[in-house]
């Protein structure tokens, strides 16, 4: 029997938590993974307890093996994967009707997230899954689908379309993932996903708060859904999570989860044979109370109830002008460039959130204050690098609370290397994770006025076709606009062009008026992401006046613009050193 069969006439009980069952079994590993290759004999006897305790899915212990556990080493890691899947395998075939899932947990990182190096991983991983067998791919503890939506669609077309894909997130109490995204956007997006069968939640939530969640959100139709929750809250002791051993409270309310009309129940942490055990012999008495689905806004809903937008129904040319936020606290220079740019009909002031990662004011709270001195619009920058998606939704809340609804959204300059022993980025995601965070909370929090957001293009990027595919991504995650970063020269304003005509953007193309020969040296050479060429160094001399250095910036400026007009929406001005008297001669 296969599990789709089984599933149409039975609720699959799955087993419980491994890794903290291990433990008590006196395990020898401090990775619990290596127990595949150190301990096999343990590893086989715990899969077997499951089974014995009524499991009827077990998990392979192979949660944590990927590159980054075996020292960035994919060779050891699929080894590993092999090796759990067998071990599993051997165990289910001494029984009738127990189901293998291989299992794959989260992909961290030490320092910057990347996305395509988790995505690649995962693939290699599932690869050698089902080249030894695997029927059942379970990707859990999942903060976002975000790395998996890829590779689902390949490994099926790789293996055929009988193989199951389960997909488990994991949300705290409240139904947040530590992504910032909600149980509910969660479960919509992998709706979507044809090539996923089953798809719910497990660890990082109990029982009781676990069927709160799945009560308010409801069954969809159309996937088998799963609930795994942990046993309840651990303590810590002598540096080990213990859970209490509640074993009636947690099969009481994980048969109310079963109720709902969730099709695989099983346990996570803390959870042990006991627990299953019970649950096994709940299961068969369950009566089934499906409520329905509650569907958050999709994109085709109009909530946008009020229009936040700094660029309103205008049709003219936007124009935006960048403001650094202070080293210090003296904000006197920034104030003074605000109230001048009050005059130029600038549509919108934007700061920067700590770029090239030196400590500046914080964007949000520099932002409110220059609005509420000058009545002007404002949008804060938010980077991904130096807080977890907790502290960012409370702080777009906060700036929401004091009309702060524009923001550009940007990955976030890694921490520079002289100073990573002492201060850690977060990348909990980048930038198109955050624009879905922020999409899902327009939904629940801001649905009747809802923040604007947009993105950063990266026009000097190898292959622009990648960058074309990342930009068509955070339109799909809700971003109305984009900036460039600074052009220069004719060949980097027909990449703007390009990608207009590609992808249809609102953009705002970056200028940035070079100030001396100096400046044009220090940008060349400092600031990623910006091109300047040599032939734009030339424009300038060591021995021009500053007025001159000046025209030639402003020049430089107009010849582009010239060029990128007729398509670009609006313009996004830097400019150094606060010099921004320069604005009035670029626009006249």
């Amino acid at each position: 029997m296969d599990i789709r069969t089984y599933l149409k006439n039975n609720k699959l009980v799955t087993d419980g938590a491994f890794g903290t069952y291990y433990v008590t079994k006196g395990g020898k590993s401090d990775i619990i993974e290596i127990a595949n290759t150190s301990e096999p004999e343990l590893v086989k006897e715990i899969h077997r307890e499951y089974i014995e305790a009524g499991a009827k899915l077990i998990r392979t212990n192979t949660f944590a093996s990927n590159a980054e556990l075996f020292s960035h080493d994919m060779e050891k890691a699929i080894e590993n994967v092999i090796s759990g899947y067998r071990l599993a395998k051997e165990v289910a075939d001494e029984y009738q009707d127990v189901f293998v899932a291989a299992d794959m947990g989260p992909i961290v990182f030490n320092d910057i997230y990347d996305s395509i190096s988790a995505e690649k991983q995962y693939m290699e991983l599932s690869k050698a899954f089902v080249d030894n067998g695997a029927e059942i791919l379970m990707f859990e503890t999942l903060a976002s689908a975000d790395d998996i939506l890829g590779v689902v669609e390949k490994i099926k077309k790789y293996a055929g379309n009988d193989l199951f894909i389960i997909v488990q997130f994991c949300v705290d109490q409240y139904g947040f993932s530590n992504a910032g995204r909600s149980a509910k956007s969660l479960v919509e997006e992998c709706l979507k996903t044809e090539e996923i069968d089953a798809v719910g939640f497990n660890c990082g939530v109990g029982p009781m708060h676990l069927y709160k969640i799945i009560e308010d959100m409801g069954i969809p139709d159309g996937k088998y859904i799963t609930a795994l929750p942990n046993a309840g809250y651990p303590k810590f002791s002598k540096n080990r999570m213990v859970f209490l051993n509640n074993e009636n409270y947690f099969t009481q309310k994980e048969l109310k989860i079963a109720e709902l009309g969730v099709h695989i129940v099983g346990g996570c942490c803390g959870t042990t044979p006991t627990y299953i055990k019970k649950l096994a012999e709940g299961i068969r008495n369950i009566r089934e109370e499906k409520n329905d689905f509650i569907r958050i806004l999709s994109d085709n809903t109009d909530y946008n109830v009020k229009d936040n937008s700094f660029f309103g129904d205008k049709t003219g040319k936007l124009i935006a002008v960048e403001l650094a936020p202070p080293l210090d606290s003296n904000d006197n220079k920034l104030m003074e460039a605000a109230n001048f740019l009050k005059n130029l009909n600038v549509d919108v002031l934007t700061f920067p959130d700590s770029p090239s990662g030196r400590t500046r004011a914080d964007s949000v709270l520099m932002a409110s204050k220059v609005r509420s001195s000058t009545g002007m619009k404002v949008m804060p920058h938010i980077c991904c690098r130096d807080k977890n998606a907790i502290a960012i939704r409370a702080q777009l809340l906060g700036a929401y609370m004091n009309d702060i609804q524009n923001f550009l959204i940007v990955t976030g300059d890694p921490v520079p290397t002289m100073i990573r022993q002492n201060v850690k980025s977060v990348f909990n995601f980048d930038s198109v994770g955050m624009m879905k965070m922020i999409k899902d909370m327009n939904s629940e929090q801001f649905c009747k006025s809802p923040v604007v957001y947009g993105g950063v293009i990266n026009y000097d990027r190898l292959n622009l076709d990648v960058e074309i595919k990342r930009i068509e991504k955070k339109m799909e995650a809700g971003a109305k606009f984009f900036f460039t970063q600074p052009v220069f020269t004719k060949e980097d304003a027909e990449k703007i062009i390009m990608i207009k005509k590609n992808t249809g953007a609102r953009i705002l193309c970056g200028f940035m008026p070079l100030i001396s020969r100096n400046n044009a040296i220090f940008i060349k050479n400092e600031m990623t992401g910006i091109r300047v060429t040599d032939e734009i160094v030339e424009h300038f001399t060591d021995e021009m006046s500053r007025e001159d250095a000046e025209n030639a910036g402003v020049e430089i400026v107009k010849n582009v613009m010239e060029i990128v007009s007729e398509y670009v929406d609006g313009y996004y001005f830097t400019f150094p050193f606060n010099r921004v008297y320069l604005l009035e001669r670029i626009l006249c």
